[in-house]
């Protein structure tokens, strides 16, 4: 009888598992180009109106209009602007050297605030031209600079109807905010001596201040309601529907009723 063969058979070495291939890598994307001047002129000048236009050159109790250098971009427009752009040191600096409304509108929301000296700051708002765009400027660059006290106090002497406006329009901020240190009742002495002959732009937050005063202190009040009617100041002002006179007397009164 045959043996039974003993030999093995040799098994099948196991396949070796395949490597996934790796994904073949694109090319680099390069980095968001910055936007010039020039493009950003352009996108201005494509978004403008004519009668935004003609509503901004019209002078009222705040200064007078914008001049003939604009192109009459609507605010959202330049808001929605300034999204796609970013903040751009540089390119905010020249744009507000254009003296151009819609430019200084998207210069004031570019801008990096950290990296403005005081001394950049003073010449940019004595270079204001358009009463709406110092509001701006207040809004988003000067209350959010590191020197603005400084810059207060030596506005509040200034000149230039620009930077005294500021300094007004400051001033009216801390009586609201963070009042300590601030001589109310010798604010108020140069609100009534200075008031009814300050330029426009200036009567305006010189306004707004004795207002604040009148509606935080009650100490203050009766003397900043007096000074307003004595003055006369925008007691005629009109107003829409629901919307609050400046004229100071009345301004005092409906933010104390409202604040109960």
């Amino acid at each position: 009888m045959a043996k039974k063969s003993t030999t093995k058979t040799a098994t099948k070495p196991k396949a070796a598992k395949a490597k996934a291939a790796k994904p073949k890598t694109g090319p680099a994307r390069a980095k968001s180009r910055a936007v010039t001047l020039e493009e950003a002129m352009r996108q201005l000048k494509s978004l403008g109106n004519a009668g935004v236009r003609a509503q901004n050159a019209k002078s009222g109790p705040m200064g007078s209009g914008a001049g003939d250098n604009q192109f009459g971009v609507s605010r959202g427009d330049v808001r929605k602007l300034a999204s796609k752009i970013k903040t751009n040191r540089e390119l905010a600096l020249a744009l507000w050297k254009t003296g151009n409304v819609d430019a200084q509108f998207l210069a004031t929301l570019l801008i990096n605030v950290k990296l403005l000296s005081a001394d950049e700051l003073e010449r940019i708002v004595k270079s204001a031209t358009y009463m709406w765009v110092a509001e701006w400027l207040y809004s988003y660059v000067l209350k959010q600079h590191a020197d603005k006290e400084t810059l207060r106090k030596k506005w509040m002497t200034s000149k230039d109807r620009w930077t005294a406006r500021a300094g007004w329009q400051l001033t009216a901020g801390r009586v609201a905010k963070s009042p300590e240190g601030l001589d109310l009742a010798a604010l108020l002495d140069r609100i009534e001596q200075e008031l009814a002959a300050a330029a426009p732009e200036v009567r305006w937050t010189m306004n707004m201040c004795l207002a604040e005063i009148g509606i935080h202190f009650p100490k203050h009040r009766k003397r900043a309601i007096a000074i307003g009617e004595k003055l006369g100041i925008y007691r005629d002002y009109p107003v829409s529907k629901g919307c609050t006179s400046p004229f100071a007397p009345i301004w005092i009164n409906e933010m104390v009723r409202r604040q109960g």
